[in-house]
């Protein structure tokens, strides 16, 4: 059973190809051969209590199975190696691998058969995966993603988490590990206001995640190559992270915020699409932290703060729902967008081209800011009557929100409209919506400064050329289903369209659109009366006095 060999030399060719988490079958026979090889497959296969107890010399069993550990995780790569990590005899590494990654054996014989060409064999294999497809959706539909590509491209800065990575889809950018450590050390904070110990609340948070690991791995659309280990040790240092970071802010301790550029970065960072964590997390986490010290304070009121600061419409309160099955913090901003009693439309008229601020302002509608609506991407058309007419007298006025344009706005939009395009199934296109409206109103930097100067947009950004192109491009290649100012678009349209408006908006275009030709038209209109009454005078002059 034992080598008699006295030396022992790993060379980097003998392993036969690095355990990177996947084909792990394929993997387990190359080492099998390569133990083999080196008499050391005993000691993977036979139980080592027993084994040693049948040997002569303890110390020369302890050797080889030191051998047969170590040829084992030199096999195994950085990002897998925690799994066996705490493996002390060969035996047990190989169970612990073998327990976390190997397929069933049915599996692997099917693997070997499809090279035949068996037909059944890639029925089998077909039906396996819709079963496991079945499974997934009983667990929980996936509601964090990656953004796509087209999508992306428009403005890859707007999806890639600046500061803090949150989740497996970022953990491994090289450019956001400095602020592991800041992590730890709000961590640590937390903790430090609890009357446990670091371990037992550590334990209680673990215990919590990891009891529910399975449906937090299928919160995420992409395959995540982190095993369940390391993915509930993330869960819990992330969502421990977001509850101090966010407490610090609510309770103002000025004192442990740091760095501000930290912190502004790390807000927007929260509400990114691909940077999220399971809402189910953070009140598993709060509950086994916050809950403990502060019982005054929930989860929705920690969370708020982040929803606040990254609000683009700051003139409007947001209400966040006290529903506990939000999917996460993007989740939980899109839902204070949301309104049940707005009825969603076709947009009939897309084909053809909607006028713009400035067009219809020549019009003659007024735009003006909305006040006190439970529906903060409100657009309403209000008319004004006169009491004994029935026909609208005056010029109509859209109602809309304020939107603050600052350099996160972009940012802010982009993540909702992309968690509405890709979990489309549940949730209805209001900022979608909005931003399709935004963008038929907007054509260019004359359309922002009419807007402007009637207080319903604030720009921050810089030109108003800058800002006209960050609204027109922000819904390029995103489809539109639902339409939720469809009835106020068609009436602004036929208003438009009406005989008067428009003859009033071309002489507006045409002779009011700067002081010069206002002042050429007055003296037109000056010598046109003199003319007229020079005619009136010549033809009947004035009779002389008697």
């Amino acid at each position: 059973m034992l080598s008699n060999s006295s030396t022992f030399h790993v060379r980097q060719q003998q392993i036969p190809v690095f355990f990177k988490g996947g084909s792990y079958d394929f993997w387990s026979i190359k080492m099998k051969t390569l133990l083999k090889s080196e008499g050391l497959w005993d000691f993977v296969e036979t139980d080592d209590t027993k084994a040693s107890d049948e040997l002569v010399f303890q110390k020369e069993y302890e050797k080889q199975d030191a051998k047969a550990l170590f040829l084992i995780q030199q096999a195994v790569d950085e990002s897998n190696f925690s799994s066996i990590a705490a493996a002390t005899s060969a035996k047990q590494a190989w169970s612990l691998l073998k327990t976390e990654y190997q397929g069933s054996k049915k599996e692997l014989n099917q693997t070997f058969q499809v090279g035949l060409g068996d037909v059944d064999v890639i029925v089998n294999r077909l039906i396996e995966r819709l079963e496991k497809g079945k499974n997934q959706t009983k667990l929980s539909s996936p509601s964090i993603y990656m953004v796509p590509r087209t999508f992306r491209n428009q403005n890859k800065n707007s999806f890639k988490p600046q500061m803090v990575s949150i989740g497996p889809l970022h953990r491994k950018d090289e450019n956001l590990q400095a602020s592991e450590e800041e992590k730890a050390t709000h961590v640590v904070s937390l903790l430090s206001r609890l009357d446990s110990t670091q371990k037992e609340t550590l334990q209680a948070c673990a215990r919590m995640v990891n009891a529910s690991i399975d449906q937090i791995r299928s919160c995420y659309a992409e395959a995540i190559s982190y095993n369940n280990i390391e993915l509930a040790e993330m869960m819990v240092m992330d969502g421990c992270f977001i509850l101090e970071f966010l407490y610090r802010i609510k309770k103002c301790e000025e004192s442990k915020m740091g760095n501000m550029l930290f912190v502004q970065f790390t807000f927007y960072d929260l509400v990114l699409l691909e940077n999220q964590i399971p809402f189910r997390v953070l009140n598993d986490i709060f509950e086994c932290t916050i809950s403990k010290f502060d019982q005054t304070t929930s989860l929705i009121d920690v969370i708020h703060v982040a929803i606040e600061h990254v609000n683009p419409f700051k003139e409007h309160k947001l209400k966040s729902s006290s529903n506990p099955t939000h999917h996460h913090i993007l989740g939980l901003l899109h839902e204070c967008y949301q309104y049940q009693y707005q009825e969603a439309k076709s947009l009939e008229f897309s084909n053809s081209r909607f006028p713009s601020a400035v067009e219809l302002d020549r019009a003659g509608v007024n735009f003006n800011r909305v006040r006190d609506t439970e529906w903060p991407l409100v657009m309403e058309v209000k008319k004004y009557r006169l009491p004994c007419f029935s026909f609208p007298w005056g010029r109509p006025t859209l109602i809309m929100p304020v939107l603050d344009v600052n350099d996160f706005t972009e940012l802010v939009l982009r993540n909702l409209i992309a968690y509405e395009l890709m979990y489309s199934k549940h949730i209805f296109q209001y900022v979608t919506s909005y931003a399709i409206a935004m963008d038929m109103l907007i054509d260019n930097e004359e359309d922002i400064a009419k807007l402007v100067k009637s207080k319903v947009l604030v720009n921050n950004i810089g030109s108003n050329q800058e800002a006209a192109n960050m609204i027109n491009s922000i819904c390029k290649e995103v489809a539109l289903r639902d339409f939720f100012y469809s009835d106020q678009w068609k009436e602004l349209n036929h208003h438009y369209n009406g005989y008067w408006p428009k003859y009033i908006a071309w002489l507006r275009r045409t002779y009011f659109n700067n002081p010069w030709n206002i002042i050429a038209l007055l003296a037109g209109v000056f010598l046109f009366v003199l003319a007229v009454l020079q005619t009136i005078f010549t033809i009947n002059p004035a009779k002389s006095d008697k």
